[in-house]
């Protein structure tokens, strides 16, 4: 596939505008005026390679930084009440999605929030409605599992390693305490380092840390002190995430606000910041053995290939089954939720709105995705990852051509240095640079209907 170049230099962008990690953000869905029947939109969809996400809205305290659906503690048997309606959705669901054909789940995952916030029972009770209700052999497909440092306690972890996770995910963000600090995140480095050991001596195949750049204060040196720290761990991944403030956050309240929704002309040193020290994450991570599967990415090379898996599923094709208040689910035709929030009241009303409810047979909340859509979805989520887009991948699903759907965005990329022009033929790739701008090209591929949306989405 041929790309062509203009003969004029695009303007200058912002290197972070949004991270995307679905398409379209839950910020242009809508209420589903027809609440469509669940067992009418997953009839016709193919049910042998789902993803199962299941969502625990708690935490014991939220970060700075944090913008996702998630409050703080659960009062008066809260977990107990949210169990429950999980488990009611959970029954409405696979009635949902019949006995016709079989129903088989490729892979699965505990999110949130905090998923173990929960008590070691409780864990249990979760897995059981993954396993008894939804159908999911854990034990057979990869799980993934999100902790904290102070929810990673031996009796959780036995749970979730006799239950089968394959892999765990904490988010540590900094090994550095004045750090953490910064970004309203209260942990001490001996607290993390203990929770990292007791994970490690739960011996789940897949460690997972999660660190932070752009925190006020960081240095390059700091940044390579906590990078470090994490590497004495041997993690099988990494992912390294730039910083953001956005709305209704901690660190946007306390201010002055920064960061891509400010748009401030003095962000331009802490975007210059970001790029330095992700390109110093980057290489450093690089030269210790590990691979870069995305921007934020990292796999250490000689981590069991037999956890990323089974190679029958692909996000960009196969559905998701997103059970819990601040889940998604995707078919092929409307991508779908629940109501969504930043602001801790409304989300605490969502949660108890949740929890109340009896009938989870129809979509409530959500965006219907056309065929001009899905080539778009299937395009981004692709050229994102390092790999990259197999032109004939693209041409078998939609009969098409990316260069053909796509000219001015692929133009733009190629005439800004993002896509590699030494990728054999038939691959789509980003260069170096294109990764490292991941946070602007993702948004650069939205369609003027889903930008629409996002505008004129109220936040609460």
């Amino acid at each position: 596939m041929t790309i062509t170049t203009s003969t004029t230099a695009p303007p200058a962008v912002r290197p972070y505008e949004s991270y995307v990690y679905a398409y379209p953000h839950k910020t242009a869905y809508r209420p589903l005026a027809d609440r469509p029947a669940l067992r009418s939109l997953w009839a016709a969809e193919p049910k042998d390679a789902l993803s199962l996400y299941l969502h625990i809205p708690f935490c014991e305290v939220r970060c700075g930084f944090c913008n996702l659906f998630t409050r703080i503690g659960a009062p008066e048997m809260l977990t107990t009440r949210y169990l429950d309606a999980l488990d009611r959705q959970a029954l409405a669901v696979r009635e949902a999605l019949g006995d016709e054909e079989p129903v088989r789940f490729a892979a699965a995952a505990f999110g949130g929030g905090t998923p173990t916030f929960l008590t070691a029972g409780e864990l249990e009770r979760l897995c059981d409605i993954a396993e008894k209700r939804m159908g999911a052999d854990l034990s057979a497909v990869p799980l993934s599992v999100e902790t904290s440092p102070s929810t990673a306690t031996p009796d959780r972890l036995a749970v979730l390693a006799d239950r089968g996770t394959t892999r765990i995910s904490i988010g540590v963000q900094s090994f550095v305490d004045e750090e953490a600090r910064a970004a309203v995140r209260p942990q001490r480095r001996a607290d993390v380092e203990a929770a990292l050991g007791r994970i490690r001596d739960a011996r789940i195949p897949v460690l997972n840390i999660d660190l932070i750049y752009g925190i006020d204060g960081q240095t390059e040196r700091s940044w390579l002190a906590s990078l470090d720290a994490a590497l004495a761990w041997r993690p099988e991944e990494l992912y390294l995430y730039p910083l953001y403030v956005r709305p209704l956050t901690g660190l946007h309240r306390i201010g002055p606000a920064t960061g891509p929704e400010a748009q401030a002309p003095e962000d331009a040193a802490w975007d210059e910041q970001r790029l330095r020290l992700y390109a110093v994450g980057r290489d450093h991570l690089l030269a210790h053995g590990y691979e870069q599967v995305s921007m934020r990415m990292f796999r250490r090379t000689d981590a069991p290939r037999e956890q990323e898996g089974p190679e029958d599923y692909a996000c960009q094709t196969d559905g998701m089954i997103g059970l819990g208040c601040g889940a998604r689910s995707y078919t092929s035709a409307l991508h779908y939720s629940f109501d969504y929030a930043v602001d801790m009241r409304e989300i605490r009303s969502i949660i108890d709105r949740f929890t109340a409810t009896e009938d989870f047979s129809r979509a409530e909340v959500g965006r219907y995705v056309d065929a001009a859509e899905a080539r778009r979805r299937h395009l981004l989520q692709s050229l994102l990852q390092a790999a990259g887009l197999p032109v004939a991948e693209y041409r078998a699903r939609f009969g098409t051509d990316p260069g053909k759907d796509f000219p001015a965005e692929l133009t733009e990329f190629a005439d800004r240095g993002w896509l590699d022009a030494a990728a054999p033929d038939g691959l789509l790739r980003l260069s170096p640079s294109g990764l490292a701008h991941s946070d602007a090209l993702g948004p650069a591929l939205f369609s003027p209907g889903v930008r629409a949306a996002m505008a004129a989405y109220e936040r609460k």
